[in-house]
């Protein structure tokens, strides 16, 4: 009998690359939440869909008791920091109390589930150069609402975990993209802004912060990690999710540009600049490739080359 698996934000870019991966490599069954009204996207024809918002306990609680999932992949979440500023009550909300209402719904409907809680390198902070590579146990000192809302998430698990057994593995996943990646995030937005000057819009690409250095993975590789972290980590417990080597994002701009024969114009705009930004986060990641041996497996130059042609493909 296959065993089964939820992911809330099934229909997110994350969760969608997860669904892909455990249907086709790992062969389960599996269910998926979905905001009322979400956009159809990435809505797959194998996966079975359950309509809920994270606010709903008793919606929740319902789809976990019917389920049953052996594993949960707690993705749903309002995950872009800038939004975090304009929107800080939606995001606290939605993080925080769409955690707890999973939590809260395993341990009282079915414990034998496993959840693995997609925290975020956000959660560190304003880390010292000494700090650096982050490791797990650098204090967390966030600085936007969504970092907040992230530790918080962190603190409730491990807390279900010690007072109720509930069987929690708390991922940080240092910045990620891929095919897929929403245009509000910097990577996906280049890559989108270059197709669409391909195709005849004016060649002047619109950038925030090119200097803030970042850890990025492809998201095939992270979807393949968190399934790992489900099967070979200890609850209760925390991992970086990370390759170790920093990018800046202006670097990151330039490998786009490189996979363009448009000449193109740069030009910084104010509103893409955060009220406060972290200039350097890279992780460590040897808690949990010793865990788990996983190691990231796609170069970033392929996986920018992979963003681009997604949105030349929709930018017809």
């Amino acid at each position: 009998m296959k065993k089964i698996a939820l992911i809330t934000g099934a229909t997110g870019f994350v969760g969608a690359h997860l669904a892909d991966y455990l249907l086709d490599v790992v062969g389960l069954e599996v269910h998926g939440t979905k905001r009322p009204r979400s956009r159809l996207e990435f809505i797959k024809s194998n996966v079975i869909y359950h309509e809920v918002d994270m606010m709903d306990y008793t919606g929740i609680s319902a789809i976990i008791k019917e389920v049953k999932p052996d594993y949960i992949f707690h993705l749903a979440a309002q995950s872009f920091v800038l939004l975090s500023w304009k929107s800080p009550q939606s995001t606290l909300m939605n993080n925080i109390i769409g955690n707890l209402n999973i939590l809260e719904a395993v341990k009282n409907e079915y414990p034998e589930a496993i959840i693995q809680v997609a925290g975020s390198s956000e959660e560190y902070g304003q880390v010292l150069p000494d700090e650096i590579p982050i490791k797990e146990s650098v204090p967390l000192i966030p600085v936007s609402p969504y970092g907040v809302s992230k530790v918080s998430q962190d603190l409730l698990s491990r807390q279900y975990c010690k007072s109720y057994g509930v069987k929690t593995v708390i991922t940080r996943a240092f910045n990620h993209t891929g095919p897929g990646r929403g245009e509000v995030f910097a990577t996906s937005s280049f890559a989108k802004q270059i197709a669409q000057i391909e195709k005849g819009k004016e060649p002047i690409i619109h950038v925030g912060n090119l200097e803030a250095i970042r850890d990025f993975t492809d998201v095939r590789d992270t979807v393949r990690a968190y399934w790992l972290a489900v099967n070979k980590c200890d609850y209760g417990d925390v991992y970086n999710i990370c390759t170790g080597n920093g990018w800046a994002i202006g670097k990151m701009l330039e490998v786009l540009l490189s996979h363009s024969d448009v000449e193109i114009k740069v030009q910084q705009d104010k509103d893409r600049m955060r009220p406060s930004d972290l200039p350097v986060l890279i992780g460590d990641a040897s808690k949990f490739i010793k865990m788990t041996g996983w190691k990231p497996e796609i170069e970033v130059s392929q996986t920018l080359a992979d963003l681009l042609q997604y949105w030349r493909d929709k930018i017809q």
